[in-house]
């Protein structure tokens, strides 16, 4: 697959429009197709993302298909991004019975229209709206991943640096699980420079010993702090979506925590949650299993009960092939 692909994205409201932003920024992709049925919306859009081109490092198609979803057949990868923020104000599972409700509608005339690339999918509840994409899509797994706990990896990362005076980038931890209020931290693997953050406990307790369970509630509920200023978040994850789309189109191999078709990780399978998973040309090539704590598999359990909790509200929802 081409380093510069074509990219389509579902939706263009906070989120799918800075997908499309920081995607041009990046130089990544040769065309957008811009999926979004308003019209007036659509055409802002398109004109404000051109006038963008010119401060990008690289020029790119930007097409418009209204409401054709059977437009983005040829694309490498097609972002969903539809959904209603305004439904999400309190908790993810505020757009349960909206998000899933529209990929119903649009992945099947996608994938009749000979779609084979990747899907990629933002809207929440994620994982239920992964494995419901996976679902009516068929075939390899790999094909279809949500960005899940990529966001939230990279929250977790924010509020650890801030706390030890490092470097975001300097921090090794990831977040697993639902993307959404049951996620957890797999604080058995958290690491600084490759040492374990166990071992920095008991060597700087002064520096390193904080109270674990009050930063995960930080970080676990920060999008929640955006969302009360600006009643949307949008940079993020915009940012980890584009990361996930350069792992694909540059066949990276790139560690990312994101949502993934469980085939007996821990004891689960069936459904989409966040693992550490390699991201290459084919979607998510390899899931990775942490070596973690039995109480850290016991939450894991837990964070996939409520995924499928809230699957068994949707009536119409496929069963597993």
């Amino acid at each position: 697959m081409a380093t510069r692909g074509t990219v389509g994205i579902i939706g263009l409201g906070h989120v799918g429009a800075h997908v499309a932003n920081v995607l041009l920024l990046q130089g990544q992709v040769a065309e957008l197709k811009l999926c979004e049925p308003k019209e007036g919306k659509l055409a802002a859009e398109v004109q404000d993302l051109g006038d963008t081109l010119s401060f990008c490092p690289q020029a790119a198609a930007i097409t418009p298909v209204g409401g054709a979803y059977e437009e983005l057949a040829d694309c490498d990868i097609i972002v969903n991004a539809a959904g209603d923020v305004a439904l999400a104000a309190e908790s993810r599972d505020g757009e349960l019975t909206f998000t899933p409700a529209q990929a119903r509608d649009f992945v099947p005339r996608v994938e009749a229209a000979g779609f084979d690339g990747i899907w990629l999918t933002i809207a929440n509840p994620c994982d239920v709206v992964a494995t419901l994409i996976h679902r009516l899509a068929g075939g390899s797994s790999a094909r279809v991943l949500g960005t899940g706990t990529a966001l939230d990896s990279a929250r977790v990362r924010h509020t650890l640096a801030s706390r030890v005076g490092l470097a975001q980038q300097s921090v090794d931890a990831y977040m697993l699980g639902e993307h959404g209020f049951s996620q957890f931290v797999a604080w058995s693997g958290v690491a600084f420079g490759g040492i374990p953050l166990g071992v920095l406990e008991r060597e700087q307790p002064g520096r390193f010993g904080y109270d674990r369970a009050a930063l995960e509630d930080e970080a676990v509920h920060a999008g929640y702090v955006t969302m009360a200023g600006k009643h949307c978040t949008e940079y993020a994850v915009a940012a980890a979506a584009a990361q996930i789309i350069r792992a694909i189109l540059a066949d990276e191999k790139r560690i990312v925590a994101c949502s993934t078709l469980l085939t007996g990780e821990y004891g689960e399978e069936g459904i989409y949650a966040s693992l550490p998973c390699v991201v290459g040309s084919g979607g998510v090539e390899e899931v990775l299993r942490p070596a973690l704590t039995p109480e850290e598999v016991e939450r894991f359990h837990a964070s996939c009960a409520h995924i499928r909790e809230n699957i068994a509200r949707l009536e119409w929802f496929p069963a597993a092939s």
